[in-house]
């Protein structure tokens, strides 16, 4: 689209702000008196008149005001907008918090979503961290019963997976934990491909538990993202838009749909770089489902280490600015977590 006069441009940005603020449509009186614009309303009518024939407003019945269009709120996201920061003091409270919750990967899922419900004032999703690849950091071998050994695979990170084994023989506790120590030597910071080529180097119960690794570890490296956390679905359904029974319902479906939501995020870890927001304005084509409705999105974490997604899922009578930069500074914290976490920095201690 062609670029609108300083006019045009300003009197879109004041009614897309007032009609986020108010969910009532914007009449060029109003505009005049409330914010001085040092032209008449009629001037404003015809800046308006423009606007709608370009289609970035519209007018929901015949003697009232303007409100935004699906594409002017693109227009104002994308031109006029500009780059946006959380206040200080909010930045200071989400930091503080995130840094008490030190503890599981979990914890941070769950509270990022809580942050995003609360600072957005709409819906939340978010991802948990998924290894792009598994590397090998720790094992254990325990003896059960006969010839029935426990092994606990402890990738980097802190995902553990646990494999009941029937081996060839029965062996002692101390000659299985010497195994496990000798493979964890050898095997520390090693992807499964590197692990399944040492087995060359080894003979006997040795070879048959690094296979038995490397398959684990390979099982690991095809498992889809994990668990998608939600919340804010109350701030989501109470908007005027999901006022009526259909509207609330589709909404619902929206936010419940692991299928959708597995799409959109998709999308998201695929186009999009660690930090760049993504603002999907009435589905834009890519998704039916979100007609009516917005939603905004960022990739967090650290390529080649561990990535998720994070974003708020509200109507398309959105608080942009506050919305982008509440999900940008979040996927900040994430994406440090992750690479102290990941890259084994610090002493976090994060358990899955």
């Amino acid at each position: 689209m062609e670029a609108l006069s300083e006019r045009q441009e300003t009197i879109l940005a004041l009614i897309v702000h007032r009609y986020i603020d108010a969910a009532q449509p914007v009449g060029s009186r109003w505009l005049v008196e409330q914010y001085h614009l040092g032209v008449s309303p009629a001037t404003v009518r015809n800046e308006m008149a423009t606007l709608t024939e370009a289609g970035l407003l519209r007018q929901p019945h015949t003697s009232a005001g303007r409100i935004p269009t699906e594409q002017g709120y693109r227009y104002f996201v994308r031109r006029l907008l500009g780059e946006t920061e959380l206040p200080a003091d909010e930045r200071r409270l989400i930091s503080h918090q995130f840094h008490q919750a030190r503890g599981a990967i979990n914890e941070w899922v769950q509270l990022a979503a809580s942050v995003l419900a609360r600072h957005s004032r709409v819906a939340s999703v978010v991802t948990a961290p998924h290894a792009e690849r598994a590397i090998f950091k720790h094992l254990e071998l325990i003896n059960t019963r006969g010839n029935q050994v426990l092994m606990v695979l402890v990738l980097l990170g802190g995902v553990v997976q646990q494999e009941l084994l029937s081996l060839a023989s029965t062996f002692e506790q101390s000659e299985l934990s010497q195994t496990a120590q000798k493979i964890t030597m050898a095997a520390m910071g090693k992807s499964s491909r590197e692990v399944a080529a040492l087995v060359e180097e080894f003979k006997g119960l040795h070879a048959e538990i690094l296979l038995l690794v490397a398959s684990v570890m390979m099982r690991v490296d095809g498992l889809a993202a994990g668990d998608i956390v939600r919340d804010g679905l109350t701030n989501f359904l109470g908007e005027p838009e999901f006022a009526d029974v259909n509207s609330a319902r589709t909404a619902l479906r929206l936010f419940e749909e692991r299928g959708f939501l597995d799409e959109v995020v998709a999308e998201a870890l695929d186009t999009t770089s660690v930090g760049t927001v993504q603002v999907v304005i009435g589905g834009e084509g890519y998704w039916k489902e979100l007609e009516n409705c917005s939603i905004v999105l960022a990739r967090y974490g650290a390529p080649g280490l561990a990535t998720g997604a994070l974003g708020v899922l509200g109507p398309t009578r959105m608080a942009y600015g506050r919305t982008i930069s509440a999900v940008r500074y979040v996927a900040g914290l994430m994406s440090d977590l992750v690479i102290e976490t990941f890259a084994g920095q610090g002493n976090s201690g994060l358990t899955q």
